[in-house]
């Protein structure tokens, strides 16, 4: 997923919660010195772990595999209650391509996360290969105060929509930080009406739309950016073209 490296640690213990996962728990605390060595098996088990690190890595891994397969079914779960009318809501979302088209393209993003921008020339090549396609793109803005600041430039570019997918697709692609100055700056590149953007900012709309957002993607169970629904099936995490026409066919 997305989210910050730590964030996944923490979402791992959630994992380790019983049964094998709690004897991991112990075994990673008696190699980490967390714990003393009492007993004889206690020491065995340290010495074991100790030359043969790849089976607490495999189970690490297999734990946060298992994590990650539960929370992409009960993100498709939730998505699939909801149905796809509540992500395509202009108050939610910037949405463009007809109400009747056969495909339809949902991504949950922050202008700040890495995982987004690297997903960019997939969503891009998407784009312009289904113009026919109905597209919401809604902002989701994670990674603190300059991504809040970013997207609220982002949902006031919404009232100029001819400009709005020039402006996403150049903001989301520029590396480093982005912040409401960085926005602003690549709005006035794509040659947004600059008056007009920044008195749509002060609207109470854009903090409504923000919120909107936000409270959708907790029913949908999102644990990050990107996630992508296509049709109604649901991903988490970065994507290439292909994974993005896979999940439009199936």
């Amino acid at each position: 997923m997305s989210i910050s490296m730590s964030d996944r640690k923490a979402g791992l213990i959630g994992a380790l919660a019983g049964g094998v996962a709690a004897v991991l728990v112990i075994a990673i605390a008696a190699v980490s010195g967390l714990i003393s060595v009492g007993s004889s098996a206690d020491a065995r088990m340290h010495d074991y772990l100790m030359t043969h690190g790849h089976v607490l890595a495999e189970a690490m891994n297999k734990a946060q595999a298992d994590q990650d397969e539960a929370q992409e079914a009960q993100l498709q779960a939730s998505v699939s209650k909801l149905g796809m009318k509540p992500f395509v809501n202009p108050k939610v979302a910037f949405v463009t391509g007809p109400a009747s088209a056969k495909t339809t393209f949902v991504e949950f993003f922050d202008y700040n996360c890495p995982h987004c921008r690297n997903s960019v020339p997939a969503v891009q090549a998407f784009y312009e290969k289904h113009r026919n396609a109905r597209f919401a793109l809604i902002e989701f803005p994670i990674f603190g105060a300059d991504s809040e600041g970013a997207a609220r430039v982002a949902v006031a570019a919404r009232n100029q929509p001819d400009k709005y997918i020039r402006f996403h697709f150049a903001l989301m692609s520029l590396d480093g930080e982005k912040n409401e100055a960085t926005a602003l700056a690549v709005a006035k590149a794509v040659g947004f009406d600059m008056q007009k953007l920044k008195v749509d900012m002060q609207r109470s709309d854009v903090e409504r739309e923000l919120a909107a957002a936000h409270v959708l993607g907790v029913a949908a169970s999102l644990d990050g950016t990107p996630t992508f629904i296509v049709n109604g099936h649901a991903h988490s995490g970065e994507v290439t073209l292909k994974d993005l026409e896979t999940m439009a066919k199936t």
